[in-house]
């Protein structure tokens, strides 16, 4: 698997097999994500917010002829994402340094975009939804009111899926063991017709 430090093929891998800063789409929302995305041989993602990377990491890990480009405006970011891509088996993975949607000018158009951060910047979702080919996938996730107010309209307006996550997990509390929740996170996925 091209010198991958983790053997399965499987998406959702374990957050602690990637270096973050707590900039991380973790595992069960990865996992759901990509399943939207839906990689296939020779297509290409955008990751745009990319943060840890993971997304577009485990696009590139689908199959050898995948592609992605991580979009990462903070540098310290943009060097770890290369370090899990180089760990994980992928460092062919492009990343460009900078803000969306101005680092996206000149980038070839993608199957799919993956926007984890960032969806409120003006002009964003706009220029992903532009330059995706028709059949091409859209995946925003939300965290913030404002970007989950920015999906809910879209989704309004465009139609598509959304969908609310919700994941907890279990954890001690004292000699006990209760469910401690994760952030819940919206997430709107769009075909473009």
């Amino acid at each position: 698997m091209r010198g991958s430090a983790v053997s399965s093929w499987a998406t959702g891998l374990a957050d602690d097999a990637f270096e973050h800063d707590g900039q991380l789409t973790k595992r069960d929302l990865r996992a759901a994500a990509l399943a939207r995305l839906a990689p296939h041989p020779g297509a290409l993602l955008w990751d745009v917010g990319a943060g840890a990377g993971s997304v577009g990491i485990e696009w590139s890990r689908a199959h050898p002829s995948c592609r992605a480009v991580a979009v990462e405006r903070d540098p310290e970011r943009a060097a770890r994402i290369a370090r899990n891509a180089t760990r994980l088996g992928v460092p062919e993975l492009r990343i460009v340094e900078g803000s969306a949607p101005e680092a996206l000018a000149g980038l070839e158009a993608p199957d799919a975009v993956f926007v984890g951060g960032g969806a409120t910047a003006p002009g964003l979702l706009e220029t992903c939804r532009d330059r995706l080919a028709p059949g091409g996938r859209l995946v925003v996730h939300a965290v913030t009111l404002e970007t989950e107010r920015l999906v809910i309209d879209l989704h309004a307006a465009l139609g598509g899926e959304l969908t609310r996550h919700a994941v907890e997990t279990a954890a001690p509390i004292g000699a006990f063991t209760g469910w401690t929740p994760a952030r819940a996170v919206v997430q709107w996925a769009w075909v473009k017709p």
